[in-house]
């Protein structure tokens, strides 16, 4: 489980296809010294496994199931990537729940300067559109975003200067791709729902 608070943006030096996995190898001063072999690290907002640590390096693998949910495949080498540690009971719950399962895959369709920040508008999978809410929280690549506005298969987040320059989304460009993770609750309350109702939709 994460908030989607990024704790330190990494560099991927490489990106190496392994037959159908791909081996992420990942540049990470800060968090590299506080793993162990095993552990769960969110890379873009993606639950990987740690498989080797040299440190200032991580590496990471990714199988076939996590290359077809997400752009993890497309990564090149020296893109930056959001990095974030698992919670752990005595942290506090800064942003929302997120488990670093990656919903789909989104779109940034518009940047637009907006006071000292910016305006970001992003097309999400309209099979997940359902399960957002104007002023409800959104994990876009990792990181814990309040929808500012929302029209169909469109919303808007509005991004702080801190914000885009303490993760990737400061060198986004229109038609870049964004893992999505809609709110967790969303999911549970239409499940029930559904149940409540007898399978109805």
């Amino acid at each position: 489980m994460f908030t989607g608070l990024i704790q330190e943006v990494g560099m991927v030096q490489k990106a190496e296809k392994q037959g159908q996995d791909l081996r992420l190898t990942l540049q990470a001063p800060l968090l590299s010294p506080k793993v162990k072999l095993g552990d769960s690290v969110a890379v873009n907002g993606c639950c990987l496994t740690v498989v080797e640590i040299k440190t200032p390096l991580l590496a990471f693998q990714a199988v076939p199931e996590t290359l077809n949910r997400t752009a993890l495949g497309t990564i090149k080498e020296g893109a930056r990537v959001n990095l974030e540690l698992p919670l752990t009971l005595s942290d506090p719950l800064g942003g929302h729940f997120v488990q670093g399962h990656v919903d789909g895959v989104a779109e940034i369709t518009a940047i637009n300067p907006e006071g000292q920040g910016i305006r970001m508008a992003v097309k999400v999978p309209k099979d997940l559109s359902r399960y957002v809410v104007e002023k409800g929280s959104i994990a876009l690549n990792g990181i814990s975003l309040t929808v500012a506005a929302l029209k169909g298969d469109q919303l808007e987040v509005a991004l702080i200067p801190h914000t885009l320059q303490n993760t990737d989304l400061g060198s986004k460009k229109v038609g870049d791709p964004l893992h999505v993770e809609v709110d967790l609750l969303a999911k549970y309350v239409e499940k029930l729902s559904a149940d409540y109702r007898g399978g109805q939709s």
